[in-house]
């Protein structure tokens, strides 16, 4: 399916974008390529295919929870500028 010149426009005009005839020319080869594999991709039997969100199934990669010590208090606040109570000493945000 080959796009006319117009429906380029109308579509850059829904975009607003504003498209010099160069643009409009390329993306009107571009449009009709894309429409041209769907009309493809209509050929396709998917009666038995049932239909779905995802190709594929999902599921989260995650690992167990494990408790390992944690790094040493003074190895943290080792580069620390100030420090006070074995904390970070940063200037007050709030009033």
């Amino acid at each position: 399916m080959k796009l006319r010149r117009e429906d380029v426009l109308h579509i850059s005009a829904l975009c607003r974008m504003n498209l010099s005839d160069e643009e409009v020319e390329r993306f009107r080869n571009q449009l009709s390529v894309i429409l041209e594999n769907f009309e493809t991709l209509k050929q396709v039997d998917t009666t038995d295919v049932p239909p779905t969100a995802y190709p594929i199934p999902l599921s989260n990669v995650t690992r167990d929870d494990e408790a390992v010590p944690s790094y040493p208090q003074d190895d943290i606040l080792a580069n620390a500028p100030h420090r006070e109570d074995g904390q970070f000493r940063v200037r007050a945000v709030l009033e």
